[in-house]
């Protein structure tokens, strides 16, 4: 059979099985996430499989150079996940070759407990030490008079997300960055189309990562990357990436290099086929051309994504916005246009109701909620044993950890579904309202 045919099926099924899905409140569940796509996701993906090219192919070049291309940045290293991302972008700051500027067991890194496990959990996993940071309760991002203070002599790197697609203060993080000559990693994870003084965030660090997760900005289903300008940054990530080996050549290519069986490594036999040997203890992280071509079609969407991500939020807004006496909003950080991963909320000290009610009230009614992923990460069973800093207090932490939830912002929200969720919100506030 022709591909031609086939993929000619693949369009009509598409608009059988997925298009047109209608919306009937009370019955059908308002996600706060989920993927969204069209044929032309289901074409590069059928297109894929057909050749059975079944590692990083010529999807996997061609998303990479979108990305590149979007973010204006030369090394762009596709991985199986956000957290694989976030594991080797911080693992590759151990490498030996990066000399006296390498990280070392015991040494010190910024970050916050208010956020998802995985952009802290390889600081542990390096055998260093989290110091964290309170946040503000107005952009939900680091505190930066008191990392000022947090800073040490062991302090050596510093890590951030963007919380919830807004930037945290760049400017100010980079000036304590290069200040104390600490490296810093971006955590692009949840904003992936998010600007700080006009210029894509995830391009400041030193390295930043991206996901790819069904929830985030653009989906492969599982997926990331990992990026950097830094070219001797790059091959050290790759390494990592690529089982630690210390060669370079893409998958299916051989001695790009020229010196494949004459060069000369440690204590190994003179002339070791190069592909065989380690330099880093690496993992296999890679994505396949499956996920790619996916991924392919969906960066063609980022910007409309990120479009509507930003009036889902601003919709949120108005809907709350009533109710300002109940709920605190959030803020954009000042000089930065966010891509909104969510909507987020904050229950006053005054609010005659507690968070848990309004949430119950909103997944009875098939409106989905989560809080802000870990609340406070130090307070979770796995981080009993754990070696960390406190910076100071976690007050503001330990508030959202109990007090704070979001809604989905994603580009699957309809204008009926919004509406519903202001129903919803309005029958359970008019209790409380004098």
């Amino acid at each position: 059979m022709e591909r031609k045919i086939i993929l000619n099926q693949v369009v009509e099924y598409y608009h059988e099985k997925f298009e047109n899905k209608k919306f009937t409140p009370g019955k059908d569940m308002v996600r706060y996430a989920g993927r969204v796509f069209d044929e032309k996701e289901m074409l590069n993906l059928i297109d894929s499989s057909l050749d059975f090219w079944l590692t990083e192919g010529r999807f996997a070049q061609e998303f990479s150079e979108k990305i590149s291309e979007f973010l204006s940045v030369s090394n762009v290293m596709l991985t199986n996940s956000g957290s694989s991302s976030n594991l080797i972008a911080f693992s590759a700051l151990t490498s030996k070759k990066l000399g006296d500027r390498r990280l070392l067991p015991g040494d010190e890194v910024i970050s916050v407990a208010a956020g998802f496990p995985a952009t802290v959990t390889p600081i542990i996993q390096n055998a260093m030490v989290p110091v964290f940071v309170d946040v503000d309760l107005k952009t939900y991002n680091i505190d930066i008079e008191m990392m000022k203070k947090a800073i040490s002599p062991k302090t050596k790197c510093v890590f951030l997300a963007h919380t919830l697609g807004n930037p945290f203060n760049i400017a100010q993080v980079e000036e304590l960055c290069e200040k104390h000559n600490l490296w810093l990693i971006e955590d692009n994870c949840d904003a992936f189309g998010s600007k700080y003084n006009g210029a894509y965030t995830g391009t400041f660090g030193h390295i930043a990562t991206i996901s790819f997760y069904p929830a985030h900005h653009i989906t492969t289903g599982e997926g990331g990357a990992v990026i950097t300008e830094d070219e001797e940054l790059a091959r050290i990530i790759r390494s990592f990436r690529d089982w630690g080996r210390d060669c370079y050549c893409n998958s299916g290519e051989n001695n790009t290099c020229g010196k494949r069986f004459t060069q000369q490594f440690g204590t190994l036999p003179a002339g070791y086929d190069h592909k065989y040997v380690y330099s880093e203890i690496g993992y296999n992280l890679k994505m396949t051309d499956m996920q790619a071509a996916i991924g392919s079609a969906q960066m063609d969407k980022l910007e409309q994504f990120c479009s509507r991500r930003k009036e889902n939020y601003n919709r949120y807004r108005k809907i709350f916005g009533k109710y300002s006496d109940f709920f605190m909003l959030a803020e954009a950080t000042s000089n930065s246009d966010p891509a909104w991963f969510a909507f987020i909320v904050t229950l006053k000290n005054q609010a005659p109701f507690q968070r848990d009610e309004l949430i119950g009230h909103f997944n009875a009614n098939l409106i989905e909620t989560r809080y802000l992923f870990a609340g406070n990460m130090t307070r979770q069973p796995f981080f009993e044993g754990v070696n960390y800093r406190l910076a100071d207090n976690l007050q503001n932490t330990d508030y959202i950890m109990n007090n704070t939830f979001f809604l989905g912002t994603y580009p699957g929200l309809t204008i009926e579904m919004l509406d519903y969720i202001e129903s919803v919100l309005d029958s359970f506030v008019a209790k409380y309202l004098k």
